[in-house]
């Protein structure tokens, strides 16, 4: 399937706990002010590429133990990405996904493909980022409004369950 990408990280190790595999999507309609990637805001940017690219990076370095999916706004391309998450996950690695949008605003569209990226990810940082929120003593997010959700817990229970980090 074809994705927009703004880029690949092969071996990050601040978009979740361990090494990650990191995929940048292309195109974000937030325009956070302060945003770390505004780059990554224009739609027609980026390159152009096909799902199965991702996927080949899978696996190719054992020491990477999952994948985020970030931007950009992985949201905008949720049936792309599904196709990652499912890949991932087919090879045992966790999902963690960061989004502009809340997991209240995602629940209320009732967006098929996004819905199913939500049961896919292990992992929701949700909310936009807000510079008068920032602050450097955060793990794995920006600002002080954006969650860390644990998805697998939060869609069985039906209650709100934030992921807190092994190192804290």
């Amino acid at each position: 399937m074809q994705i927009r990408l703004a880029g690949i990280e092969p071996e990050s190790i601040v978009d979740g706990p361990g090494y990650r595999l990191a995929v940048f999507a292309q195109g974000c309609p937030h325009g956070c002010a302060g945003c770390h990637n505004p780059q990554t805001h224009d739609f027609s940017g980026g390159r152009l590429t096909d799902t199965r690219e991702i996927v080949g990076l899978m696996g190719k370095n054992p020491l990477v133990k999952g994948v985020t999916l970030t931007g950009g706004e992985p949201m905008m391309q949720a049936a792309a990405f599904c196709e990652i998450a499912e890949a991932a996950r087919a090879r045992g690695l966790g999902v963690w996904c960061y989004t502009g949008y809340t997991l209240e605003q995602l629940r209320d569209e009732h967006d098929g493909d996004r819905m199913r990226l939500l049961g896919l990810t292990d992992v929701l940082v949700d909310g936009p980022y807000i510079a008068r929120e920032r602050s450097l003593d955060l793990l794995y997010r920006g600002s002080r409004n954006q969650r860390l959700i644990d998805m697998p817990a939060t869609l069985s229970s039906g209650a709100l369950r934030l992921f807190v980090p092994e190192e804290w």
